[in-house]
């Protein structure tokens, strides 16, 4: 997510809080949110798929999604 977009969605907030949104202000700054969460959710998967886990014993072993998970 760019900064500029970022951006956006704290101004839609500010502007939420300050005076209310139009209906389509409501519309792009749920869309923004979604690609925001959406980028989060991708970038800590990431981040746990490469995770590896030391064990005392000098063991080590990867983490592993669970079954029904997203």
């Amino acid at each position: 997510m760019t900064e500029e977009k970022i951006a956006r969605i704290n101004a839609l907030a500010k502007k939420a809080k300050a005076e209310g949104l139009t209906a389509d202000e409501q519309a792009e700054q749920q869309a923004l949110r979604a690609a925001y969460i959406a980028g989060f959710r991708a970038s800590l998967k990431a981040q746990l798929d490469n995770t590896v886990v030391l064990n005392p014993d000098g063991t080590s072993y990867r983490l592993k999604q669970k079954k029904g998970g997203h």
